[in-house]
């Protein structure tokens, strides 16, 4: 359980002029009644909410009962999988902190592309995801007794973890409205290309072609669009588009060359690579 202090803001309302008994009761039903309901919307969400923050929440909400601060700090314990999303901060962006019920949010960032050499735009953002478990299982034994300091920077962990078998996700958001799928399926042509040249040599040309050949044509990726690309055990690489599944391909290859793009030597973010090395260190130790 983690454990979050959150400001919640209220305007003041007038406060209601005297009334007779009955509407007194009345009132008094009416909050008890929003508070259960409140607490009961909480319980289901995996939200614990102190009564008495809860209590005053409602009444400032019915207008039955006035605040002497404006800003009231209410306690909340939220598990790992209740934890809010994290935002993109120069695309607006939002990522789920857990993907899957055990894939960790290690990092955000943004893909910009140079247009004629002359303007760059925002194409998507994207976030990068490690299953929890398998971090443990594949790389604490060698990684977990160093210190963060130790592991910052350290090369030789970020290639394990492209080369180990963890499941990992990379979320795609589109972010450029205009945006094509034929124009991700040129993008990916190049980029991916060069990765499988460099770790694998000249000759993937069909791998590539499996690869791009998925996004096709009948796909509409409007601003607000997911592409999910999935490292599953067993080294498959799993293409979703908005939850649709588009294809599915089992080769190490591949999947360390699309993970390089965004985790490698050269990424396209390389503030979401410090990101990831720094969320990276905590999994190692648990």
């Amino acid at each position: 359980m983690v454990s979050f202090r959150f400001p919640f803001l209220f305007s003041q309302p007038p406060k209601p002029p005297n009334s007779t008994a009955a509407a007194n009761a009345s009132s008094r039903t009416l909050t008890a009644a929003a508070l259960s309901v409140a607490t009961a919307a909480a319980a289901g969400a995996g939200i614990v909410i102190s009564q008495s923050a809860s209590k005053t929440f409602i009444l400032n909400l019915l207008g039955s009962e006035r605040v002497s601060s404006c800003t009231m700090w209410g306690s909340l314990s939220l598990s790992d999988s209740s934890s809010p999303p994290v935002t993109e901060s120069r695309t607006g962006m939002s990522f789920p902190a857990v993907l899957r019920d055990s894939q960790r949010l290690l990092g955000v960032g943004l893909r910009r592309k140079a247009v004629l050499g002359l303007k760059n735009i925002d194409v998507y953002a994207f976030g990068v995801y490690a299953d929890d478990s398998d971090v443990k299982e594949f790389l604490s034994e060698k990684y977990g007794a160093l210190s963060s300091s130790e592991l910052k920077g350290n090369e030789e962990l970020k290639e394990d973890l492209m080369e180990s078998d963890v499941s990992m996700t990379i979320r795609l958001q589109i972010v450029y409205g205009r945006l094509s799928i034929k124009s991700v399926r040129s993008a990916f042509q190049e980029s991916v290309a060069s990765r499988l040249h460099k770790f694998g040599g000249s000759d993937n040309e069909e791998l590539l072609q499996r690869f791009t050949s998925q996004f096709k044509d009948e796909y509409k990726i409007p601003k607000g669009s997911i592409i999910d690309l999935s490292r599953e055990r067993g080294y498959v690489l799993r293409t979703t588009i908005d939850g649709k599944e588009v294809g599915s391909i089992q080769s190490k290859l591949l999947c360390r060359s699309v993970l390089d793009l965004y985790i490698g030597s050269e990424p396209f973010d390389p503030k979401a690579k410090e990101d990831v090395e720094q969320n990276l260190a905590p999994l190692l130790k648990k």
